[in-house]
């Protein structure tokens, strides 16, 4: 794709996805704004390229989109349009309003009478702007199952006549996990060290992480999940080379790392372990390892046994085969590769996951066991996974190799 066009069809996509939850919000109707929102991306497409970007492309955006839902309304309707469309598009472009929208957005598609890993999948397709192919690959499910699942959350929520709002008080905890997720993942997927990286997403998913913050001062969960985004995004300058090549976070130069995000991230690990002193929340769980690897000058400087220590915590709240293959990692490190390796082969689960073949190489090549590694590398690079991935692996292999 020409690179003018790829900026272009960029900013279309991060545009559009603010515009939608403006216009949810004036319509009530969530497929009505898709439609309209989709209608009026193509016509940017079609048309800024001949007449320039406009001055404020989101109020272009807005308008457009707005005239093409009044369009779709008085077609299904002998009545006059709702008049709220008629309302002046100069608030679309306001940062808070903005922001209020897409959060009201992320609460509807988070509504406690769909399951949570719908919500999780409706909010990525509607908030991020991911295809269903990116939410069924995150999701670890097919894309024929993701879609189906999809079409039957939006017909839920048009019979259920789900209010487009953000919920009372008393409301929030039933819909807080599928927020939390559904934001932990758009940042994932900007801040992706592999893949090609979304500055814009990460972007989005702190503020309105910050956002929740306001609305729910105190809460462990939303601390933690913040503290996780600004500590890892603090390394957002150090994690690729100059030949846009992933750097590993043993040869990162941490005079790269930003010391505002890391500061202010760990103050909120320590507030996120006051306010939930005896049940740690997975999400401060995570942030305090990010601020062990934060508070270390330097690799060899990483205090390991604290990091094993809370990895020790997260296996009790949030128990998964990849938090056991992290922590062996860490053990690795703590007490060299023999013990990493029998941590590595004792997790189960795993046979299909490309990192846990690749854990094993890089450990059976510092134990000297060439052969081993070979197979190991070979039995990683078999499976499928994202080119960004096996790329990386590739070069590691090539390294390891010589």
């Amino acid at each position: 794709m020409d690179p003018a066009r790829s900026v272009l069809v960029a900013l279309v996509r991060d545009e559009g996805r603010r515009v939608l939850a403006t216009l949810v919000r004036l319509t009530g109707d969530l497929q009505l704004a898709e439609d309209a929102v989709q209608d009026a991306t193509l016509r940017a497409l079609e048309r800024w390229p001949r007449d320039g970007v406009p001055a404020e492309p989101r109020a272009w955006l807005t308008l457009t989109a707005r005239r093409r839902a009044v369009d779709l309304l008085r077609r299904e309707s002998a009545r006059p349009a709702k008049e709220v469309l008629a309302m002046p598009v100069d608030d679309a472009t306001e940062p808070e309003t903005v922001r209020d929208d897409q959060l009201r957005l992320l609460f509807t598609c988070c509504h406690p009478a769909l399951a949570h890993e719908t919500q999780v999948a409706l909010a990525l397709k509607v908030l991020c702007g991911l295809s269903v192919d990116e939410i069924a690959e995150a999701l670890v499910v097919p894309p024929e199952t993701m879609a189906k699942r999809l079409t039957r959350a939006r017909q839920k929520i048009a019979r259920a006549r789900i209010p487009y709002r953000v919920p009372a008080d008393h409301e929030l905890p039933d819909r807080l996990r599928g927020v939390l997720a559904t934001v932990y993942l758009l940042f994932t997927e900007g801040d992706d060290p592999i893949g090609e990286a979304r500055p814009a997403l990460v972007d989005e998913a702190v503020r309105l992480t910050r956002l929740l913050r306001e609305l729910m001062p105190g809460e462990p969960s939303v601390l933690g999940l913040l503290a996780l985004e600004l500590l890892s995004d603090a390394r957002r300058d150090a994690r690729r080379d100059a030949a846009g090549h992933p750097v590993l976070l043993a040869d990162q130069d941490r005079t790269r790392w930003r010391p505002d995000l890391v500061g202010e991230g760990i103050e909120l690990v320590g507030e996120g372990l006051r306010r939930s002193p005896d049940v740690p929340d997975p999400y401060v769980v995570q942030a305090a390892i990010a601020a062990c690897h934060a508070l270390a000058p330097t690799w060899a400087d990483t205090d390991w046994a604290a990091v094993v220590s809370w990895y020790d915590v997260l296996l009790t709240v949030a128990g998964t085969p990849v938090v056991a293959l992290n922590r062996a990692a860490a053990v690795a490190e703590r007490d060299g590769p023999a013990a990493g390796l029998a941590a590595v082969e004792a997790v189960v689960g795993l046979e299909r996951y490309p990192l846990w073949h690749a854990s094993r190489a890089e450990l059976l090549t510092r134990l000297g066991d060439r052969a081993g590694a070979r197979r190991a590398w070979d039995a990683a690079l078999a499976l499928p996974q994202e080119e960004g991935r096996a790329a990386q692996l590739r070069r590691r292999a090539e390294v390891c190799r010589k």
